[in-house]
């Protein structure tokens, strides 16, 4: 017996496809008459959508699809007959085998302890001759000719700049000279990131240094700036140096001058698994902290 079904849809294919889905068939089951065509409007308006009918053969006695599938009911299996527990036999006692006697042990007589050999007693460390002691920086004598200079440069500078700091200076162990401004409210001549004190270190250094055969260095501190700096960017290595390692990906540290890329060098010079090197040119040259599996 054959029936069929009109369905509608943008395009034939739309058309066919939906009648296909509500019937639960495929396209070689049926056939297709195209009734109309899908007309397309101008800018969408006055458009018609294409119409097509889908026949389809089903059984006459039950009016289904020849080709759907049916579904038969399985047959239920018959309850197998319960068997009754039969009771188990009690389990027999085990029998334990008889413990023979043993024979009475003699007291053994106790064996004197025999007396051990004296060991020579250990030599005592022999006191050593020399003592190295640490050494300290050393005020510089008031008749130093550089540090005179660099007290009258300082004082020049510092009026000029309206900041009332008094410069004290003392000779390191290489030869150098630490100055350490003392005053109040010195954070102008500090500037940002130390920037404005690496220029009064630097002018210091050539105007001390200008003409002279033997070049000094000069070291500029204020308010212990310099220390706390050192102390922030040894941590600031040590937690980049943990990270690399971590997710073993380089990492660009942000601008620094020469002597604070030389603090990052020196805390992680024997950090295990991480390598450091400086890129680009001054006065924008960085740090790059990279991982190195070698380096163990």
């Amino acid at each position: 017996m054959t029936k069929w079904i009109e369905t509608t849809g943008r395009s034939e294919e739309d058309a066919i496809a939906a009648a296909l889905f509500q019937l639960g068939l495929d396209r070689d089951d049926v056939s297709v008459e195209v009734i109309e065509r899908a007309k397309s409007g101008f800018l969408g308006f006055g458009g018609n959508p294409a119409k097509v009918r889908v026949s389809y053969e089903v059984a006459e006695d039950n009016e289904t699809p020849i080709h759907a599938p049916s579904v038969m009911e399985e047959p239920k299996p018959e309850p197998k007959p319960v068997k009754k527990a039969e009771p188990r036999p009690e389990p027999k006692p085990e029998k334990r085998p008889e413990k023979k006697p043993q024979p009475e042990r003699r007291p053994q007589p106790e064996k004197k302890p025999q007396p051990q050999p004296k060991s020579a007693p250990a030599p005592r460390p022999e006191p050593q001759d020399e003592v190295l002691i640490a050494q300290e920086n050393v005020p510089a004598a008031a008749d130093d000719p550089k540090a005179e200079h660099i007290r009258t440069f300082l004082g020049g500078l510092m009026e000029h700049l309206q900041v009332e700091a008094t410069p004290e200076i003392s000779v390191t162990p290489e030869g150098g000279y630490k100055v350490v401004l003392q005053g109040q409210g010195l954070g102008a001549i500090i500037g940002r990131r130390g920037e404005t004190l690496d220029a009064i270190q630097q002018l210091t250094n050539y105007a001390v240094n200008r003409g002279q055969s033997k070049r000094v260095r000069i070291h500029i501190d204020a308010e212990n700036y310099r220390a706390k700096r050192e102390e922030s960017l040894r941590r600031l290595a040590v937690k980049v140096a943990g990270k690399v390692v971590k997710y073993r990906k380089n990492v660009t540290l942000e601008v620094m001058n020469a002597y604070e890329r030389h603090v990052i060098h020196t805390a992680l010079q024997d950090y295990r698994g991480v390598t450091t090197y400086s890129i680009g040119t001054e006065p924008n040259r960085r740090t790059v902290v990279a991982y190195d599996p070698s380096k163990k």
